[in-house]
Formats: C-alpha cells, structure tokens, sequence
C-alpha cells in the first residue's frame, strides 16, 4: 500500500507553519490550495548544476534551494547575496553594512566563526571556485545583474566538494535569449547609496551571450563607511555541433575604497550605535580590491550515455588592507605590522565523465572526476604608521610567499534499483599541501618557512524513498573535512615565529532525514532534520592586538531541523518561506580568553556550552502580488535569534525581527519595451538591532549594529 495526500495533509502542514509565523492560518490557506486548483501552474524546469547529476532535484537525497534570480522583477539593488535568499532555510546571510569585510555567511552554524570573507563553505560561480584552496573565499564578486538562479546544498552531500564544505553556494549566469533583451537599472536611498547597472543578452548565430555591469557607490550606515564597487560578467555559451559546446566566462571586480569602521563594544553600541571606533579614524582603516578571472568549460556527448566535462579556470586577486594594530604593538620584531599587501594568483582544473546506463533493469549514472586547484599568495606587512603619521604604509615588515595545491579525485554513483527506491553513493579523497617561503628574515625575525601536509576520504550515501508522485522521503550521511586556512595558520599561539602547523584538520560525521512534498503542481514544501558532529573544531587560543591564534578544541554537534515552503498561492501571489531551528555546542570541555585582550587561555569553558554567532533560530518570509504589467507588492519578514559572540558565552547578541515592504508598477511601452519603477523600505519599525558579529574580536568590539529605517527607489527599463 502506498501513501496517499489530499489537500487537508497540506493544510496540517500550513497549519504548523503558520504558528511558526511562516504561512497564512489555516482558513486562508484553505482558500489557497482551492485557488491552486483552480489556477494550476506549473512550476518551470530547474537545471541544477549542485549534484553533477541529469536528475530532478526532488530526486536528489539532499537538502538543495533553488532560488531564481530575477532582478526585473524584485525592488532590491541587487548588491547583496542576501538580497536573493529571502525564504531560504539553512542558510543565514547578515550584511555586515561593511563592504571591507564582505558578507557574514553560515550554513546550519557552518562559516559562523568568520570574521571577514567565508570560511567552511564552497562557493562558486558558473562552476569556477570562489574559494580558494585553502578554504578561505568571498562573495564580492557575485555579479546579480547576469544571474539566473542560486543553488544552495545543505548536508553530508556537500562533502562532495572537497574541503570546508559546510555547505555549497552556486551562482549561475543565465544564456543569451532568442531574443536580444537589454535592461537599464537605477537604485538610489538611504546613506547616499546609488547603483546603476546594466544587462544585455542575445544570440549572434552560435553564439548565446549575456554582458552585465555595475557601479555601486555608498556613505554607509555608520560613518567611515564608504565604498565604491565596480561589477562586470561576462558569459558566452558555443555550440560547436555533434554534442559539443563551450563556454567562456569572464568576471572584474574593482574596489578602490572600502572603509572599515570596525566592530563596537557593548557600551559603544548602547550609547550610540552609528558611532565608529576611534582606531578606525587613527588608522583610516580601508581596503582595496581588485580581481580579474576566466573560466573555460568544454562539454562533449558521445552517443547519448556518455559525457565528458573539462573546466578551467585563472584569477588574480590583489588586496591592500590597513588595519587598527596599534604602532606601540609593532615595535615588536615579530610583528606583521598593520598594512596587509596580499597579491594572489589563483587557477585550476576540472574533468569529469558521465556514464548512463542499466543495471538490473533499471537506469544509474556514473560520474568520475577530478579536481586540481593552487594558489600563490605573496603576503607583505608593512607598519601602518610613518613617524607620528598613521593610516601610511611604512617599513616593510614581512615578505612570505604561501602556496597550496589540492588535488582531489571523486566519483559519483547514482541508481533508481527499484520502481520506489533511488540510491545515492559517493566518495572523494582530498590532499592539500600547504608551503611557505619566508622572504624577511633578520636577527631578530628568523626565517619562518615551512610547510604541512593534509589529507582525508570522505564517503557519503543517500537513499530515497518515493511512497507517491507527490513526495519522496531520504536519508543520507557524509563525512566532512576541513583544514586551518592560511589565515588561521598564519600565527602561533607560543609567540614563536613560524606559522602553526601542529593544528590539525576538523572532521565531521553528517546525518540528514529529510521528506520533499510537492503540495501542487506550483507549491512545494520541504522538511529536513540534520546532526552534524565534529572533532578538532578550531576556536581561539589567544586574542590580543588585533591578532588571533587558534586551538583545536576537541569535539562539537550542530543539529537541528528546517523547513520550506515555496511556489505559487494562486491568483498571482507567490510565496516563499523558510525556518530553522539549529543547537550548536560545544561537547568537550576547553580553555578560552577570560576577557579580551588575550595572552593565554585561562577560562574553563564547559561541555554544552553554545557555539559563537550560530542563532537557534532564524527565518524569512517574502510574499508577493502581482504579474508581469501593473501592481505589484511584496512583504518580507526577517527573523534572527540571540546568539553569543566568543567561545566562554560571556556576551550576547540580542535577536531581532524585521519588515521589509515594496511596491511598484511596470507599464509596456512597446512592443517589446517595459518600464518598472519601485519603491522599498526596509526596517519598516526602526528597529535598533546587531545586524553581524565579530566572533572573538581581540578588542572586544563584537557588534556591527544594522541600519535603522531605509528606503530605496529603483528604476528599470527592458527593452
């Protein structure tokens, strides 16, 4: 006997969502389902590029969010990945209102300890790496304006792509269309923000093309703000016949000014929280950036079953960081000094073949690949200071150069071996070499060089079960693996010179349950519990002057459940929802910073102690009326629980919940030619509220408070 569902196990589900405050009560929901009947939709077809596999995601034992990209017809800029992810579960993206730090991004606790950039989870965009072997990587270079959807895989089969993979984040870039299609965009608001950008699209015989830039300028929130950001993507898809296509992707990112004012203390936050911290006034801090890539990827089918893909990839990405270190803390011989020059040349390949066929009746795909990616970082310190002048770059301080390559075989088998049963195996081996060559050696700064080696296999297995057209039910586990970046290995926690190669590599055990039910033919919910455990997590050892060094600290669990609800309600509403609740702990007992600054642990932290900037609760909702012409109108909620901000748990971060609401017409001028024009506010209440945290900042300045009220006007004309 098989499960059935009608429409009032769909309203159950509403039901427990709407007292999570995730969807209508049950009454409206009601009227819902019976308009969805009414005025089916089919939801359009999803191309996910997440698991390397020809199968729909429903099918796939993984947690994986879909999200389409579509700036015409949403308010927001488009700046932010954070933008996009509204109704998403999993995954929690805080804009830290500071364009020197990127974004803060986790997925179920994973990545929560950054304080800059993304630390464990791959990111990638068109299928090139946005991290770098080491594990260290950025979102800055997401470009929006050419997007077409963002995968988002979440669980044990995340391990698929190698180190610190907590979870994946995908970009793609949508294809040229038949039609050529250009769109003009123009956003203006609050803290002199202004972003105008531009997207063309089309075919030229063969050729399928998409071309999109930006520039995006903005005072900040908080004063020493400032940023002015440079876009461009290119793609080009070409079909050479005979199964065979390529496809070229170029990508620029140009930010000569972003200023950093640094995090707040507590009572800096409570006496004013647009305040900045006086280093970052002393020290003018700031960054630049600057980044050029290009990705090739060449497919070739060969009869129907077989595919091969290669991809290939180069990047330069040069940064010029000052900091806050204070010029007393560098007269140390050992010191970095506060002026990071870091040039990296970055690069890449990826081969895999595909294979279809039958087994026992029934259809599989194998997939074999490999994996090999290295960068050379030449890391420069200077003093931040000049005499009694500060802000400067002055005497050289440190000259190192600091290489990894990684090198990664992995193998995929899919196989649907019963009429209501699918399994999923895979396994990949990781190596990553890490070396250093210390270029600045005197007799008081010996030389530092040195290297380590890591490496790791990890298995992962999914099952599904498919009781009904409607829903499929999985299970699967992984084991994650995840290396110091340099960044972590950058100091030692003795003092001594050198960088810290006795820490070791983190390793977890994944276990996810999850069920996907398509409510209708345009409505789909989504539920998943999940348990990571993880042994030699990283946490800090000492924290002073503005530098970290870090210990493994025995063994951790994040585990919790998400759920989803997404598609259309009828009657040109959609809706997209998204909730987790997530425990992360500590589960070994260790010694942590008393107070900051920190020159030695001293501070028993205890078994089941929570884990830093990871909230047990968060969620989104966005809601939205309208078609393609006339009115439309969107409500977003936000909501983020408390989370504490070092490791000892002593300070806390207070939730907070959030509105955002947006209205706009689009009229047809022509034929082939709208106008959108839109109007948005966010922090509707004017909520005073921690946007993002510093995770165990040595100065003790954890906060990065959120703007309070802001508007936005937007303008888009496609044609």
């Amino acid at each position: 006997m098989y499960w059935r569902f009608s429409d009032r196990h769909a309203l159950a589900i509403v039901a427990v969502l709407s007292c999570l405050g995730l969807a209508p009560p049950p009454a409206a929901a009601r009227e819902m389902v019976a308009a969805g009947r009414a005025k089916a939709t089919t939801l359009p077809a999803v191309q996910v590029s997440a698991m390397r596999l020809d199968i729909a995601p429903s099918d796939l034992p993984a947690a994986l969010s879909v999200v389409r990209v579509q700036p015409a017809v949403v308010g927001q800029p488009g700046v932010n990945l954070s933008e996009s992810l509204v109704g998403v579960p999993g995954i929690l993206a805080r804009d830290r209102q500071n364009y020197a730090q990127d974004v803060q991004l986790s997925i179920r606790g994973f990545g929560s300890r950054a304080t800059f950039g993304v630390r464990s989870i791959r990111l990638y965009v068109d299928g090139i790496p946005a991290t770098l072997p080491d594990g260290q990587g950025q979102v800055s270079h997401f470009n929006f304006d050419a997007a077409d959807r963002i995968e988002i895989l979440r669980g044990p089969f995340s391990v698929l792509y190698g180190n610190a993979a907590g979870g994946v984040v995908q970009l793609w870039s949508a294809e040229g269309t038949p039609t050529p299609l250009t769109t003009l965009g123009l956003h203006a608001g609050s803290h002199d923000g202004f972003r105008a950008s531009i997207d063309t699209r089309g075919m030229l015989g063969p050729v399928d093309y998409n071309l999109a830039g930006s520039l995006f300028v903005a005072g900040g929130y908080r004063p020493h703000s400032r940023v002015r950001r440079e876009s461009d993507n290119a793609r080009f898809g070409v079909a050479l016949g005979d199964g065979k296509r390529l496809t070229l992707v170029a990508n620029r990112l140009h930010q000569p000014t972003a200023q950093d004012p640094l995090g707040l203390t507590r009572a800096q936050v409570d006496a004013d929280p647009r305040q900045v911290a006086a280093p970052a006034l002393q020290y003018d801090t700031r960054k630049r950036i600057e980044q050029n890539q290009l990705g090739a990827v060449y497919e070739q089918s060969f009869g129907g079953n077989d595919t091969l893909r290669a991809m290939a990839y180069a990047g330069q990405r040069r940064i010029l960081q000052y900091q806050s270190i204070p010029a007393r803390v560098e007269q140390n011989p050992l010191s970095p000094g506060g002026v990071v020059a870091l040039d990296t040349d970055y690069g890449g390949l990826d081969a895999r073949w595909t294979h279809a066929g039958r087994l026992a009746g029934r259809g599989y795909e194998l997939v074999l690949g490999v994996s090999a990616d290295g960068q050379r970082q030449h890391r420069r310190g200077y003093n931040n200071f000049v005499g009694d002048t500060l802000g400067v770059r002055g005497a050289l301080r440190r000259d190192e150069n600091d290489n990894v390559d990684s090198i990664d075989p992995y193998a995929q088998w899919y196989w649907h071996f019963a009429e209501h049963w699918s399994l999923l195996l895979g396994v990949r081996h990781d190596e990553v070499r890490f070396r250093t060559r210390d270029r600045y050696v005197t007799a008081t700064n010996p030389d530092d060089s040195g290297g380590v080696d890591y490496a790791a296999t990890t298995p992962m297995a999914g099952l599904v079960f498919r009781p009904g057209d409607n829903l499929r039910l999985y299970a699967s586990y992984g084991k994650g693996f995840e290396t110091p970046s340099f960044n972590e290995l950058g100091y030692r926690s003795d003092g001594r010179p050198g960088l810290a190669f006795d820490l070791r590599p983190a390793r977890s055990r994944n276990l996810e349950l999850g069920a996907k039910w398509q409510l209708s033919r345009a409505l789909a919910f989504d539920a998943a519990a999940f348990r990571a455990d993880t042994r030699d997590e990283l946490a800090v050892r000492t924290s002073e002057n503005g530098r970290s060094t870090y210990q493994n600290v025995g063994r951790t669990r994040r585990q919790g459940v998400e759920f989803s609800l997404s598609g259309e309600l009828g009657g040109d509403w959609q809706l997209g929802a998204g909730f987790t609740h997530l425990q992360a702990r500590f589960r070994s007992g260790f010694l942590a910073c008393r107070a900051t600054p920190c020159a030695a642990v001293s501070l028993p932290v205890a078994a089941g102690t929570r884990m830093p900037g990871v909230p047990e609760n968060y969620g989104s909702l966005r809601i939205r009326h309208g078609g393609e012409l006339g009115w439309h109108e969107s409500l977003d909620l936000t909501g983020v629980g408390a989370v504490t901000v070092n490791d000892a748990a002593s300070e806390h971060a207070a939730g907070y919940g959030l509105v955002g609401v947006e209205a706009g017409y689009t009229v047809a001028l022509a034929a082939h030619t709208r106008l959108q024009l839109t109007a948005r506010v966010d922090n509707l209440g004017d909520r005073r509220y921690i946007g993002s945290v510093i995770v165990n900042d040595s100065n003790g300045r954890y906060f990065e408070p959120g703007p309070g009220r802001t508007w936005m006007l937007g303008m888009r004309l496609v044609f």
